[in-house]
């Protein structure tokens, strides 16, 4: 069960209320406004395919600089938009696909990190996801590759909004691997090198099952890689001449040139919209881009991901966003795209179809919160406003790298940060460089903001935060270090410079 506000139902009801009917006013469909416009569409509203990666890294694919070799992915850049900023909710894998899958934060959903086999629970059950949202709108759906939002049957994708199912429950790197039709097991333990052809062919087998049918239809393409340990086929040994992590990212592409093809030769280009993305930023391989993190981490290595969508005749072909976008957007955007019925949960994302086809280039976001790595992703890490990024608490030990043996799977704390750190993501894209001593009237801004937000949240995320502020840290660790406890006592031989010893503000 979901935990409840602080000042009870009241405000939840208010929040879900207005929430209803701002989303109810969006929903204007942006396909009504194509067909009228005498693009080229058979249907009203258009097919939907979500493909998303498992630790794809934003600077991964060639179209974003990469030497690995993308031509399908590029190609689906060529022919329509690309996004240069565009962030994850979340750095790790269920809690992304749950904001991913219901446009609002993991920490709301009650979502872990990464449920494994030994987990009984998943995404709260009175969510309701994309698949549940467009079966309003006689969407037929299925869901292909990795879930990771449960494994017990009520929190399985047909029991979770999709009509069918073929993938795997969880992370690679966890055993055994049971591959799944449904809600039955087909094989005790998955071919791992096989996972990205058997995908790709359940998609290209549903899309052409799906082509004359009277609905349209929404494909949900989760691939398992290149999630560590990466692999890739037979065929693909050797392909990227960079090792396992390139291969199987180029095997990714071969998919998506697969799927591309499957719904050109179908006749669907501009009836169907198709998104490409990532959960969050690379683990121990792949490339974060010029950017400071990987993976649980709420840097922007962590959270950064590459953002592709393709629409033949609603979005311009080669068209390059710079607005900030979040995979909390997908949901609103294909609700009002398809003219579906709004979730009845209040939404953290907003509706971008103006940036996908060019009717604007800016967006009124409020600031954005980072949540960082936790039991129900109850820490508030960091907050973004516009390009400017608050990061007001932090862990200690290994920040840059998830590894089970050691670092940041061992015993730890998050503490709240005596002197919070400002960086412009605009001039410094690797949080390089701490600007609060310039600029604290922006950190009073953003922490009003965060305190304003806060009362929205379950109770355990208000606890938390309300010990993290009372509990700060050492106010000698330095800017974008691993946290030292507050009660830590300096060694007689180091230098504090004053601005660090004194707590009370930024000097």
């Amino acid at each position: 069960m979901k935990s409840k506000l602080t000042d009870g139902i009241d405000r939840r009801t208010f929040v879900k209320t207005a929430a209803g009917t701002l989303a109810a006013s969006a929903v204007t469909s942006l396909s009504a406004q194509v067909q009228a416009s005498g693009q080229n569409s058979r249907r009203r509203t258009p097919n939907v395919i979500l493909m998303i990666c498992d630790d794809l890294g934003s600077g991964d694919l060639h179209c974003y600089g990469s030497s690995l070799k993308t031509p399908n992915l590029d190609r689906m850049a060529n022919e329509g938009a690309r996004f240069t900023h565009f962030n994850t909710a979340h750095p790790i894998c269920s809690a992304s696909r749950a904001a991913l899958l219901t446009g609002r934060y993991s920490s709301r959903t009650h979502t872990q990190g990464a449920y494994g086999p030994s987990s009984k629970q998943g995404t709260d059950l009175d969510e309701k996801t994309l698949a549940d949202i467009l079966k309003t709108a006689g969407y037929k759906s299925m869901a292909i590759g990795k879930w990771h939002l449960g494994y017990p049957p009520p929190y399985l994708p047909t029991n979770r909004g999709f009509d069918s199912y073929y993938g795997v429950p969880w992370s690679v790197d966890m055993a055994p691997l049971p591959l799944l039709r449904d809600t039955t097991v087909i094989e005790e333990n998955a071919d791992r090198e096989m996972l990205t052809p058997h995908y790709t062919g359940e998609a290209v087998k549903f899309i052409d099952s799906s082509a004359s049918a009277s609905s349209p239809f929404f494909l949900y393409l989760a691939f398992s890689y290149p999630h560590d340990p990466p692999t890739g086929s037979p065929r693909f040994r050797g392909h990227s001449g960079l090792g396992r992590q390139g291969d199987a990212i180029e095997e990714i592409d071969w998919s998506v040139g697969e799927i591309l093809d499957a719904v050109h030769r179908n006749g669907l280009d501009a009836d169907t919209l198709i998104f490409f993305t990532s959960d969050h930023g690379p683990w121990f391989q792949g490339c974060p881009g010029p950017r400071r993190g990987r993976k649980s981490t709420g840097f922007e290595g962590g959270v950064r991901i590459p953002f592709l969508a393709r629409w033949t005749g609603a979005i311009a072909a080669g068209r390059v966003v710079d607005e900030w976008g979040s995979n909390l957007d997908v949901v609103p955007t294909v609700t009002s795209i398809c003219g579906a019925e709004p979730s009845p949960n209040p939404l953290d994302g907003l509706d971008i179809s103006a940036l996908l086809t060019g009717r604007g280039d800016r967006l009124n976001r409020r600031t954005v919160l980072y949540f960082a790595v936790s039991p129900d992703q109850q820490v508030l890490e960091c907050a973004r406003k516009g390009n400017w990024k608050l990061r007001i608490s932090q862990r200690t030990g290994e920040i840059y790298i998830n590894d089970w043996l050691g670092g940041s799977c061992e015993p730890e704390r998050h503490y709240f940060l005596p002197h919070p750190e400002l960086y412009n993501l605009e001039l410094d894209p690797a949080e390089s460089y701490d600007a609060a001593v310039d600029y604290p009237e922006k950190i009073k801004e953003i922490e009003r903001d965060i305190e304003a937000l806060i009362p929205t949240f379950p109770q355990n995320v208000q606890k938390t935060y309300a010990e993290m502020k009372a509990n700060p840290g050492s106010h000698f660790t330095p800017a974008a270090a691993a946290t030292r406890p507050g009660d830590l006592e300096a060694p007689n031989w180091i230098y504090i410079p004053p601005w660090r010893q004194d707590v009370s503000g930024i000097g």
